[in-house]
């Protein structure tokens, strides 16, 4: 799988919630190769921050040769806070694609589930996949990208405080609705995937999930980000996998959460 290092120039960036920017960049290269569900590494140029930032890929604009990527900022002085500041014209320093995304060839009744910063990834699988698509989405309060997700399937939402959808959790929503799916891709907090797997497990239909983990090196080397998985791998020779490299995205049934 090719992956490139490039300075990526910025096009455009917005904020389209608390804290939510949207950011798009001209690369061509990583435009070119990459698919939904991979994630570019993103670097701040400070040399106080050595380690690049995952950032996963919201749209893939392979025409024009651009990305975007929708992120949180976690705080001042962060390097998400420092992307934040970018304008256009400006360049920064990226490296993808890197992972495995979902899988392309899915058929049935999709369910694709995100939760708050997971949320983004499902607009690109969205716009990918064929067929009929339920999309469930759990917000805190504030919500994004529902619009833009609307074009390409049935919304659900669900919010913790009850201010729009369901009150609760994604799975809250599934339940509330009636929502029947034969297969689940899923992004969001780690309790979030827990129970979807076992909701799948419990309703016999595959699911695949991608996981959030800290990442240093982002290309499978440095062993930062294993999850525990149902079988061993033969890279490490015990129960581990690396988020970045054999994933982010996993069949729920090959990783312990």
């Amino acid at each position: 799988m090719s992956k490139y290092k490039e300075y990526a120039v910025v096009c455009s960036q917005e904020q389209i919630a608390a804290d939510i920017y949207s950011l798009w960049i001209q690369t061509e290269e990583i435009a070119r190769a990459a698919g939904p569900g991979q994630f570019l590494s993103v670097y701040t140029g400070d040399g106080t921050k050595l380690l690049p930032r995952p950032i996963s890929i919201c749209e893939i604009d392979r025409e024009q040769g651009r990305l975007r990527l929708v992120y949180r900022v976690t705080g001042p002085g962060t390097g998400t806070e420092q992307f934040s500041r970018l304008k256009p014209g400006d360049q920064v320093e990226v490296m993808g694609p890197l992972g495995n995304g979902f899988p392309k060839d899915l058929t049935g009744t999709l369910f694709l589930v995100g939760g708050g910063i997971g949320i983004p990834p499902m607009l690109e699988l969205a716009k990918e996949l064929p067929g009929d698509k339920k999309i469930i989405l759990g917000f805190r309060d504030e919500q994004y990208l529902t619009e833009e997700l609307n074009a390409y399937g049935e919304v659900y939402v669900a919010t913790e405080d009850g201010s729009a959808g369901t009150k609760g959790n994604v799975l809250d929503a599934i339940r509330e609705n009636g929502l029947r799916g034969d297969v689940i891709c899923a992004c969001g907090p780690t309790p979030m995937l827990r129970a979807l797997k076992e909701y799948s497990i419990a309703e016999n239909i595959p699911c695949y999930l991608s996981l959030e983990e800290r990442m240093a090196c982002g290309i499978g080397a440095c062993l930062g980000c294993v999850c525990q998985s149902t079988e061993v791998d033969g890279h490490s020779n015990v129960r581990n996998k690396r988020v970045c490299k054999d994933g982010p995205v996993f069949l729920a049934t090959e990783v312990e959460l």
